[in-house]
C-alpha cells in the first residue's frame, strides 16, 4: 500500500461487503467507506472497528440526516486494522488528505503558514520568512495565516533592526556593501567589520519584538538611548530615537489577553443551520496574533462523541511534523482520546497539552473564535452558488475540477498548466506544470495526450470534472486517451472555447461535452458559464506565467552564452547552480569550483572571461 508510511504497524487489509456487524475485528484501525464506483465516501477510525460500524447499522431515525444520506450511497467498506490508536489516527489522516473523501472534515487549505526564522548557528543571523519549522538551533515565531501580514512586520524589522537582509550566498559572495547599507538599513557585516556581539545584542532586539515582549524592549531601548546621550553619542541616541518610535506605532494596538504570556491555539466547532464551522486563534506570548477558519456545509454534528471524533480528525490534518505546534491547545470539550496528543508531542519535540476551555479568558478566546469562524461562514454563504451537475445532467455534485490548458512559446518550450478548484475555491498547493519537451511544434493535441497519460498513471483522487481550454478537437484528443490507457471515464469530461462574436461585440465562450456536436445551451453571463470562464481563465494565466518565467530564464542564460569564453553549456550549469546573474557575475573562484562540471582549469577561464565582461560593461557605463 503505496501511502503507508509505517507499513509494519498496519495487520491486515478486508473488503467487507455490507452484512452483520459481528463479522468485523474488534481491533484498532480505520474504515473506507466506498460508493458504487467505488470512491471513498468517508474514512473514519475506531478503537473497536466492530462496535464503532455497529453504529452505523441502527435503525435510520436514530442517525443524523447527514449519516443516512451517507449510508445510503455506501456499496462496501475497506478495513485496514493497525496496532495502536495513535497508528489509526495517522492513517486516517493520510487518507483524508489522499482522497479528500466527501463526508470528512477536509482541511482543504492544508498549506504551511509563514513563520520568521532567526539561524543562530550564523555569526551574523538574517530574519527569514520560511513555512517550515525544521528541528534545528533556529528560533521561530508565528505562524501568521496571511503572508502580506507577515510581510509587513517584517518590513518593520527591516526599518527598526539593522540586521542583513541578504540571503546566505549573496553575504559570502558580495565584495561590496549594498544599498540597504548606505540608506541606514543594514550594517553590512558581509563587508565591514562588524562587533559580532553588537550584531547580537540587535538580534535580542528582534527577539524581543516577535516574542511579544515589547514593553521589554522598549524600556531596554531608552535605557541605551539615554546611556548614548550621556556619553555625548548624540548621532546613536537619535537613531534609538526613532527605532522607539517606530515601535511605538507597531505595538500600540496590541493587548494582552493572557496574563503570563502563554503560547496557545484555540479551536472550536460550531454547528450552523447550513453546515459546520471552526475557527482557529492564535495567542503568543499573551497576545492574539492571527486567526484562521474553515466551514463545510454538508457536515453535521450528531453528539458529543462526534464532536470529539471531528476535533481529533481536525487537528490530526492541522498540524503536522513541520508545523508550529504551541505547548497548549484549547478546545471546547475534554477528550478521551489520547492518541492525537501523542502524536503531536512527537512532531514538537515537547509535551503538548490540549485542553478544555475554562477560566473567563480561555472562554472568551473560544467566543472569539466562534464569532469569527460563524461570520466567515456567513460570507461564504452570501455567495451565489453555482450547481454544475445540472447543466452536465449528473446525478452526483460536481465538486472537484481540473482544468488544464496548453501553452508555447511560437511552438517551442511547449508547457500544459493544471488547476485545480474543490467547491468552487482554488485549490493551489495541488496547481501544476508540465514540461513537455517531446512535443512537436504547436502540437495542441500530441501535448494533452502526454498529459492525459501521466495523470492516468497518477491516478486517484480523480476530478469531477476535467475542464479543457480549447474545442472539438482538444476534446477529441483527451477522449481517446483516456480510451487508450483503459480508463472507464466515471467523470465528466468537458472543453470550452471561444465562440462568435456576440452582437454586443463580446466573444461568447461555449462548451462542449463528448457526444454531442454542438454546445451546451448556455446563456452568456450565467453563473454557471461565468464560473467556468474564470477556472478556464486561472489555467491561461498559470500556464502562460510558468512560460514567461521560463523565458526570462532562457534570455538571461543567453545572455551569459554572449559572453566570450563561456557555451551553451557552461551558461546552463552556471544558470542552474546560481539562479541569480549578479551571482554570477560577482562569484570567486573557490564558489566556481562547487559548479557541476567545473574543475580548475574551468572555473580559471569562466572567471577571467567574467571579470573582463564586467570591465568592459564599467567602461562602457562610464
Amino acid at each position: 500500500i503505496p501511502f503507508l508510511t509505517r507499513a509494519h504497524h498496519y495487520l491486515s487489509l478486508y473488503t467487507v461487503m455490507l452484512y452483520n456487524p459481528s463479522d468485523y475485528p474488534t481491533s484498532p484501525g480505520i474504515y473506507m467507506m466506498k460508493d458504487d464506483n467505488g470512491r471513498i465516501v468517508y474514512v473514519g477510525k475506531a478503537a473497536n472497528i466492530r462496535k464503532r460500524l455497529g453504529s452505523y447499522f441502527r435503525p435510520d431515525k436514530t442517525l443524523s440526516p447527514k449519516t443516512q444520506v451517507m449510508m445510503s450511497r455506501v456499496n462496501k467498506i475497506d478495513i485496514i486494522t493497525t496496532i495502536t490508536e495513535k497508528d489509526a489516527l495517522l492513517l486516517e489522516a493520510s487518507l483524508i488528505k489522499k482522497h479528500k473523501p466527501r463526508y470528512n472534515i477536509v482541511l482543504r487549505d492544508d498549506k504551511q503558514y509563514v513563520l520568521f526564522k532567526i539561524d543562530l548557528t550564523q555569526p551574523y543571523p538574517a530574519i527569514q520568512l520560511v513555512r517550515k519549522a525544521g528541528r534545528d538551533d533556529s528560533l521561530y515565531f508565528g505562524p501568521f495565516t496571511s503572508g502580506n501580514a507577515a510581510r509587513q512586520t517584517l518590513k518593520v524589522i527591516n526599518k527598526v533592526f539593522l540586521l542583513r537582509k541578504c540571503g546566505h550566498k549573496k553575504f559570502r559572495n558580495r565584495v561590496r556593501p549594498c544599498l540597504q547599507h548606505y540608506i541606514n538599513r543594514c550594517l553590512a557585516p558581509c563587508c565591514l567589520e562588524v562587533d559580532q556581539q553588537e550584531y547580537r545584542k540587535l538580534v535580542d532586539q528582534v527577539e524581543l519584538f516577535l516574542s511579544g515582549k515589547s514593553e521589554s524592549l522598549l524600556n531596554k531601548l531608552n535605557q541605551d538611548m539615554l546611556k548614548a546621550s550621556q556619553e555625548l553619542k548624540f548621532e546613536k541616541a537619535a537613531i534609538i530615537r526613532d527605532q522607539i518610535r517606530s515601535l511605538h506605532q507597531t505595538v500600540k494596538s496590541q493587548s494582552v489577553v493572557i496574563p503570563g504570556g502563554d503560547d496557545l491555539d484555540v479551536f472550536d466547532l460550531v454547528q450552523w443551520d447550513k453546515g459546520l464551522c471552526t475557527g482557529i486563534i492564535f495567542v503568543r506570548q499573551g497576545k492574539v496574533l492571527d486567526n484562521k477558519n474553515f466551514f463545510w456545509p454538508e457536515q453535521d454534528i450528531s453528539e458529543n462523541e462526534d464532536m470529539e471524533n471531528k476535533l481529533v480528525s481536525i487537528l490530526s490534518q492541522f498540524y503536522s511534523q513541520d508545523s508550529f505546534i504551541p505547548e497548549k491547545i484549547v478546545l471546547p470539550v475534554k477528550l478521551t482520546d489520547n492518541s492525537i496528543r501523542q502524536v503531536l508531542s512527537e512532531y514538537r519535540g515537547k509535551n503538548v497539552n490540549i485542553v478544555r476551555a475554562t477560566g473567563e479568558n480561555m472562554k472568551s478566546l473560544l467566543r472569539m473564535a466562534r464569532h469569527n469562524s460563524l461570520q466567515a461562514a456567513f460570507r461564504s454563504k452570501n455567495v451565489p452558488g453555482v450547481d454544475l451537475s445540472k447543466i452536465f445532467k449528473k446525478e452526483a455534485e460536481i465538486r472537484r475540477i481540473e482544468c488544464i490548458d496548453v501553452s508555447h512559446q511560437s511552438g517551442q518550450n511547449t508547457k500544459l498548466g493544471k488547476v485545480v478548484f474543490e467547491n468552487g475555491e482554488p485549490v493551489k498547493p495541488d496547481y501544476r506544470i508540465y514540461n513537455l519537451p517531446n512535443v512537436a511544434s504547436g502540437d495542441d493535441y500530441q501535448a494533452l495526450s502526454e498529459f492525459v497519460s501521466a495523470r492516468v498513471r497518477k491516478g486517484d483522487p480523480w476530478p469531477d470534472l476535467l475542464l479543457v481550454d480549447g474545442g472539438i478537437g482538444q476534446l477529441n484528443a483527451v477522449i481517446k486517451t483516456l480510451s487508450t490507457n483503459n480508463i472507464e471515464i466515471s467523470f465528466q469530461v468537458a472543453a470550452i472555447s471561444k465562440g462568435p462574436t456576440r452582437s454586443q461585440g463580446q466573444l461568447h465562450d461555449q462548451v462542449f461535452i463528448p457526444g454531442r456536436k454542438n454546445p451546451l445551451p448556455l446563456k452568456p453571463g450565467s453563473p454557471e458559464l461565468l464560473f467556468l470562464q474564470k477556472v478556464r481563465d486561472e489555467a491561461h494565466n498559470f500556464a502562460i506565467g510558468s512560460l514567461r518565467r521560463s523565458r526570462i530564464r532562457s534570455l538571461r542564460q543567453s545572455q551569459l552564452e554572449s559572453i566570450p569564453g563561456i557555451g551553451p553549456k557552461k551558461a546552463k550549469a552556471l544558470w542552474d547552480y546560481f539562479k541569480d546573474l549578479d551571482l554570477i557575475l560577482n562569484t570567486s573562484e573557490q564558489e566556481l569550483l562547487n559548479v557541476p562540471g567545473f574543475g580548475p582549469r574551468t572555473a580559471g577561464k569562466v572567471l577571467k572571461a567574467l571579470q573582463q565582461y564586467k570591465n568592459e560593461d564599467q567602461d562602457t557605463t562610464s
